[in-house]
C-alpha cells in the first residue's frame, strides 16, 4: 500500500478537501442536533481534536464518527470534552496577576461593588486565584466572581475546588512569583483525596454554563477576563465574542486577555485604551 507521500498531490489535494467537507458537515451535525456550535472554531484545533477522537475508537473516517455522535448522545458528550479547552492553572502567567494587582487594583476600589467574569473558565483554577487576589487586596467582600463554562463536567470540579497534590508546588511558585501576601497553604487544607481550597474562596464565585459561541450577555461586568480562549476560534468568531464583551463591560471596565491574543484588528478596537499591552489588560473607554 502507497504512504500518504507516495500519493500525487491531486490526490493529496482531494483527499484535503474531502476532510474539510466531513468535518464541515460534522459540525453542522452537532450544532442541528445538540445546539452546540463549533463552526467558527480554528480549523487546525478542531482536525487535531477529531482525529484524537477517531484514533481512540478506532474510526477510520470522519464519516464514521459523525454517524456515531449523531445517533450516541454518549459519543457526543466524549467529544465534547475533546473540544473544551481545559489548559489552566492557579496564577497561570504570574506576570498578568502582577500587572493586574499594580494597575486594576487601584481602579476597583472605587467601586462600590465589583463584578468579574471568568469566561472560559475550565476546572476554577483561575477564578480562585482572583478570589485569592482580592482579599488580598481588601476587595473580596465586595466582588462577585462569575466563573462560566460551556462543559458542565469540569464546572463541576471548579465547584468542588479539589486539585491533586502534583500541582501544587507549580501553583506555589506561580502564586508568589504574581506578588502574593501570604504562604500559599493558608488558602487550602490537605487530605489523603486531594487538595481542597477553603471555603471562603468559593462563597462569592459563581460557576454556571455558559457558551461564548452560541448564549449571550447576561450582566453588566467591571471586570471580564477571557485567557486562552480566542485562539481557538477564526477570526469571524473572535469578533463575535468581542462584541459580547464589549457589550457586557460596563464603561471604563478592564478586559484581560491571553498572551496570545489581542483587541487590536478587532472592530472594538477604538473602543479600548492599552492598560498593559504586554500583559493584555484593556480599559472600555467607548
Amino acid at each position: 500500500m502507497k504512504s500518504k507521500s507516495d500519493l500525487p498531490q491531486e490526490c493529496l489535494e482531494s483527499n484535503s478537501r474531502t476532510e474539510k467537507i466531513e468535518i464541515t458537515l460534522l459540525l453542522e451535525g452537532i450544532f442541528q442536533r445538540y445546539g452546540h456550535d463549533f463552526r467558527g472554531y480554528s480549523y487546525p484545533s478542531i482536525n487535531r481534536r477529531i482525529k484524537y477522537r477517531m484514533e481512540l475508537e478506532g474510526l477510520t473516517s470522519i464519516s464514521y464518527l459523525q454517524q456515531r455522535v449523531l445517533y450516541e448522545p454518549k459519543m457526543m458528550r466524549k467529544l465534547l470534552k475533546d473540544f473544551s479547552i481545559n489548559v489552566t492553572e492557579m496564577f497561570r502567567d504570574p506576570e498578568f496577576y502582577s500587572s493586574f494587582r499594580k494597575r486594576v487594583v487601584p481602579l476597583l476600589h472605587s467601586y462600590p461593588f465589583i463584578r468579574i467574569w471568568h469566561a472560559g473558565c475550565s476546572t476554577g483554577e483561575e477564578a480562585y486565584s482572583m478570589a485569592i487576589l482580592l482579599y488580598e487586596e481588601g476587595l473580596y467582600k465586595k466582588s462577585k466572581i462569575y466563573a462560566t463554562d460551556m462543559n458542565m463536567d469540569v464546572l463541576e470540579k471548579a465547584e468542588k475546588g479539589i486539585f491533586s497534590f502534583e500541582k501544587m508546588k507549580q501553583y506555589t511558585s506561580n502564586y508568589q512569583k504574581a506578588g502574593g501576601l501570604h504562604a500559599f497553604s493558608e488558602y487550602y487544607t490537605a487530605d489523603q483525596y486531594g487538595v481542597k481550597f477553603k471555603p471562603f474562596l468559593s462563597e462569592n464565585i459563581v460557576f454556571a454554563r455558559h457558551n461564548l459561541v452560541t448564549d449571550s450577555s447576561f450582566n453588566e461586568f467591571n471586570v471580564i477576563i477571557c485567557r486562552n480562549v480566542l485562539i481557538y476560534f477564526d477570526k469571524q468568531l473572535q469578533n463575535q465574542v468581542h462584541g459580547l464583551f464589549q457589550e457586557s463591560l460596563s464603561r471604563f471596565g478592564v478586559l484581560g486577555l491571553g498572551s496570545k491574543e489581542s483587541i487590536r484588528f478587532s472592530p472594538y478596537m477604538a473602543c479600548y485604551e492599552e492598560i498593559d499591552a504586554e500583559n493584555k489588560l484593556y480599559k472600555k473607554i467607548d
